[in-house]
């Protein structure tokens, strides 16, 4: 269990070139077989490199979270970015603006007051700003509930100069907490009939939409994408994690790691780690599909994992790889969610059979604003 990478400092991110491209080339094809636009969410890696990566193996464009994460993206040559949420405030939109004037942009809104600041911040621009309206489909977080708050806004939208109305989408995060694999698939189907409904209901009041947008990980490993679905936006499985692979049964496509080392072996079980809670995160899932067990697993191990965290010291109770490893072997361990992970690191290291290939600034780290 020891990793080829002994000779890298640690705690260290590793991302692995060839499960990371296998993994870009499954839900490419997927969105190919479904004719369907592949929008990635790069706030899984926050990295431009990535991203370019992405849309060489044929996605359209790419998600982020965050205005910080767009003037990144578009600064290192991406220009055709959708900001997945509500961004809310004069100072945040101005940003908005400037992107807007550079690239193709498109962001999320659910509420009237964001339609309001939008058009007193653009009132003067001669291009407009276009939207998509998020749809609430199980998940209990943003987008709107009900059809008199989508059919409400739209016509707000609609009666606006300088916002522009050119879709829907929604998030079926809930289906990381799907029970089985039956209900996940459930889930992402009622999801999507959701989402194309309140598309078709928009159409309905004359509004000339080109865009209905779903995506989570979870659901697009393993649900179909009904017809209407224009474009799908996963994010976690260009790395995968504990989660993801707790989903599949599968931790073998997991990408990236964390490469640590043993420091100390204190009992005749106890061995502890360079790495703890500002390496490695202390999330967990605790039901569903993806749930996870402990604070991230061991690479190529039956199934050890890392028993608790301090912030900088990470803890596993296993007499048998407690007397099978020594102090100062370096280990990888496979976070159990890879996206607050990445946000963690300045940069990661792309490896391939015992080598690096090179090093990878994560640009958009700590961009949450």
């Amino acid at each position: 269990m020891k990793s080829p990478y002994q000779f890298i400092d640690t705690p260290a991110l590793l991302i692995d070139n060839e499960l990371m491209e296998s993994n870009l080339d499954f839900m490419q094809k997927k969105a190919d077989q479904y004719h369907a636009n592949l929008r990635p969410h790069t706030k899984t890696h926050k990295m431009p490199e990535l991203a370019k990566l992405q849309l060489l193996k044929g996605a359209y464009g790419i998600t982020v979270a965050k205005v910080g994460e767009a003037e990144v993206m578009a600064e290192h040559g991406l220009t055709n970015i959708f900001i997945a949420n509500e961004i809310v405030g004069i100072s945040k939109l101005e940003r908005i603006k400037a992107l807007n004037r550079k690239i193709k942009l498109r962001i999320g809104v659910d509420n009237e007051y964001q339609i309001n600041q939008l058009e007193e911040v653009f009132k003067n621009e001669e291009k407009a700003i276009e939207v998509l309206i998020e749809v609430e489909v199980g998940e209990n977080r943003s987008g709107v509930i009900t059809d008199d708050q989508l059919l409400n806004l739209a016509k707000h939208i609609k009666n606006s100069k300088k916002v522009v109305l050119k879709g829907v989408f929604s998030h079926e995060g809930h289906s990381y907490k799907a029970k089985t694999i039956e209900d996940c698939i459930k889930a992402a189907n009622e999801s999507q009939q959701r989402t194309l409904r309140s598309g078709t209901m928009l159409r309905e009041l004359g509004i000339d939409i080109d865009t209905i947008s779903i995506g989570a990980t979870p659901s697009m490993m393993h649900a179909g994408i009904i017809e209407g679905i224009t474009e799908i936006r996963p994010g976690t499985y260009i790395f995968m994690d504990v989660g993801q692979g707790s989903a599949i049964q599968d931790f073998t496509k997991c990408a990236a790691t964390v490469l640590v080392t043993v420091i100390s072996k204190p009992t005749d079980e106890r061995i502890v780690l360079d790495a703890g809670a500002k390496s490695l995160t202390s999330q967990n899932r605790s039901e569903g599909i993806c749930a996870t067990q402990g604070y991230g697993l061991v690479k190529n191990s039956n199934g050890i994992r890392l028993s608790g965290v301090f912030d900088e010291h990470g803890l596993i109770y296993n007499k048998e790889f407690r007397n099978s490893i020594e102090i100062g072997d370096k280990i990888e361990i496979i976070p159990n969610h890879i996206c607050p992970t990445c946000n963690l690191y300045e940069k990661a290291y792309l490896v391939s059979k015992g080598s690096i290939l090179r090093e990878i600034p994560i640009l958009c780290k700590g961009k949450t604003q």
